[in-house]
């Protein structure tokens, strides 16, 4: 690949660039069917934090000679708290004078004694530490790049060299259960000549500058305050929620008995741009975050999704938001597609000024492919009214007139709804009374637990609350509070913004977010991040009622265990699209310039989000199927029917008679 700026077409993770003929113009070729018109396409900007500058991608155009290459790309790792004490330890072992490795003697191996000692000092089991040990190796050994930021150097993020970095691989092997850099013999070194005889052997060089690099690594390791990792290994969730996002369309569309010409167009994305912001932070280093954004399809209308800020995001993870958000919107009736977007990033370790510009940088990288009429962003983890209300100033600026409706979920008096910052928990609390209802549920004193204790979560728990329901557990990332006789929801945030986190509630027991989800309630809400519910725990669950707070909480075989265990679970597409069916109010009124009140936006959601409800049971009843699988028939045949109303696709007979006229 030559020119940086160029967009990329991502196909199975290869990337099929062309040129044309008798020119110096570089662009991209589509591999199947344009249904879309030239927006379709799997779209990459792989170096590109200012895309106004790229080449726009056209699919409907031929092209000679085609290249096929593989993508490779920095990809920003940062290790967890945990694996940052657990690489200061390490580091403490080789140390001139360590604060915990007083015992080290006494132990067999290595491996053993560093689990042993991370498992007494930071009070986790033997087990777990090892856990936390593997997750920093597999990271450790795929970096490209690792930078350290300590107080002592002025507070800058600052690169170890290629050889501290090699030092590094050779450290985390040392206590690895079965160390393969080690030479034979070496084990009966001092420690740091072990080392430096490891490195010498596995990367070549003298054993005076192998000692120096080590020296030069402890230190720099015991006074770090955090590290980055640059990596080119492709970041994989697991388990990968695009592929449960696939599972659920293909379950659907083999009970629309679908055409599969619309099937194949509807398990790929129509765009998915990747961008690198740099950012300048607050101790004057410059830092580069990945962003991405996705429009998945827009055959009912504009795609619409949020932005979330997550050091765990991949592209796999954004892509299954996006689908989920196509079929949210097309349940509940909207005339809208889905997209989704989000940066990554560690919020919680960014002051606002460097959040700020992360933010305008992201907007104007994708300035291009955003817009009223386009693709329409609103927030979503660790985003909020005042990230959007960046966004929409940055764009302003950049097409030259006020653009409002370019987000939703913006602070009211910049032209945000009324009720927009409850309105996924108020949605999700009126499909909860309607799920009751049916299960013939009284929801006085009927006990709630809540795993993540956001936006979402808060909010959730407060309205139930508020109507009668007893809340006995919440959690956030750190673990939770469980209290059988109930939990106040106002007083418990009041906790959690005075702590830092629901964990040691006055009165309450600690537990974990595991523990939560296998309390025995009448009704479990799930609103943190994807896969909580799988295989291994759903066995476990005990709820009656679990409704769907995040988006992929539950996972295809979770569901299947779910549902054998007769748990009604209102699925996510349903459940939480009280936020996009709001966001839709926000551009309604956007449009009109005229602005509703809350009581009005309350009661508007209350009717579209309860007609979704009754309509996906009715289906699920008629097919006597569960209401995950009646939600996606209803959104996949309405998704469906709109692509074959704007291509004129011919379906055979029996697809056609599936599919709306």
């Amino acid at each position: 690949m030559t020119a940086k700026s160029d967009p990329l077409e991502l196909i199975n993770g290869k990337v099929l660039v062309s040129q044309t003929t008798g020119t110096n113009e570089r662009r991209t070729k589509h591999s199947g069917t344009n249904t879309f018109g030239s927006l379709s396409g799997w779209v990459v900007h792989p170096c590109t934090p200012h895309v106004h500058d790229a080449h726009k991608v056209s699919i409907n155009e031929h092209y000679a000679s085609t290249v096929e290459e593989q993508v490779s790309m920095l990809s920003l790792l940062e290790p967890s708290a945990r694996e940052l004490g657990m690489l200061k330890l390490m580091a403490d072992f080789f140390a001139e004078r360590p604060e915990f490795a007083g015992k080290i003697e006494s132990y067999t191996t290595a491996h053993y004694a560093l689990v042993t000692t991370y498992s007494e000092n930071f009070d986790l089991s033997v087990e777990d530490a090892w856990t936390v040990f593997e997750g920093l190796q597999k990271k450790i050994n795929e970096a490209e790049y690792i930078h350290v930021k300590a107080p002592a150097i002025a507070g800058r993020l600052l690169p170890l060299s290629r050889e501290e970095v090699n030092m590094a691989r050779v450290l985390v092997d040392y206590f690895s259960e079965n160390p393969k850099m080690t030479p034979a013999g070496s084990l009966i070194s001092p420690r740091a000549e072990a080392l430096a005889d490891a490195y010498q052997w596995s990367h070549g060089g003298n054993a005076e500058a192998a000692r120096e690099f080590l020296q030069n690594l402890i230190e720099r390791l015991q006074t770090a305050a955090f590290v980055k990792i640059d990596t080119l290994t492709p970041l994989i969730a697991a388990p990968n929620p695009y592929e449960a996002a696939l599972r659920q369309l293909d379950m659907a569309a083999k009970k629309l008995n679908l055409d599969t010409g619309i099937h194949e167009m509807l398990k790929h994305p129509m765009r998915v741009i990747i961008v690198n912001i740099p950012v300048a932070m607050d101790d004057g280093s410059m830092r580069i975050f990945t962003g991405y954004r996705v429009r998945y399809n827009d055959a009912l209308g504009p795609t619409k999704g949020g932005i979330r800020y997550h050091p765990d995001l991949t592209v796999d993870e954004v892509i299954a938001l996006a689908a989920w958000m196509t079929w949210k919107t097309a349940v509940t009736g909207l005339p809208l597609g889905g997209g989704k977007g989000g940066i990554r990033c560690n919020p919680k370790e960014m002051s606002k000024a460097e959040l700020e510009r992360l933010t305008r940088g992201f907007a104007r990288a994708i300035a291009k492919f955003i817009g009223p009429s386009t693709d329409v962003p609103a927030p979503d983890v660790y985003t909020d009214a005042q990230t959007m209300a960046w966004i929409m100033d940055e764009y302003s600026e950049i097409v030259g007139h006020a653009a409002p409706g370019v987000v939703t979920g913006k602070p009211v008096n910049v032209g945000g709804s009324l009720g927009r910052s409850e309105a996924t928990s108020r949605g999700l609390m009126y499909v909860v009374i309607e799920a009751a209802k049916h299960l013939r549920i009284n929801l006085k004193n009927a006990t709630v637990a809540v795993q993540g204790y956001g936006n979402v979560g808060y909010h959730a728990a407060r309205l139930l609350h508020e109507i009668g329901c007893k809340i006995i557990a919440v959690s956030d990332s750190r673990g939770g509070a469980y209290d059988p006789n109930g939990l106040d929801p106002m007083k418990v945030l009041e906790h959690k913004n005075r702590t830092g986190s629901v964990t040691d509630y006055p009165r309450s027991t600690h537990i974990t977010n595991e523990q939560l989800l296998e309390l025995e309630c009448d009704i479990l809400i799930p609103a943190a991040l994807e896969n909580a519910v799988t295989e291994t725990n759903a066995a476990k669950i005990r709820a009656k009622i679990v409704a769907e707070g995040a988006n992929g909480p539950v996972t295809p075989g979770a569901d299947e265990i779910l549902l054998n265990k007769r748990v009604f679970v209102i699925p996510d597409i349903l459940a939480n699209s009280g936020g996009v069916i709001v966001s839709y109010f926000e551009q309604v009124q956007n449009q009109m310039n005229f602005y509703w009140t809350e009581d009005e936006v309350r009661s508007r959601l209350e009717n579209r989000i309860t007609d979704a409800f009754k309509n996906v049971l009715n289906i699920a009843r008629e097919h006597n199927v569960d209401m995950r699988t009646a939600a996606y028939m209803v959104a996949v045949r309405r998704v469906g029917g709109a692509i074959l109303a704007r291509k004129s696709i011919i379906l055979t007979p029996t697809a056609a008679s599936t599919m709306p006229g």
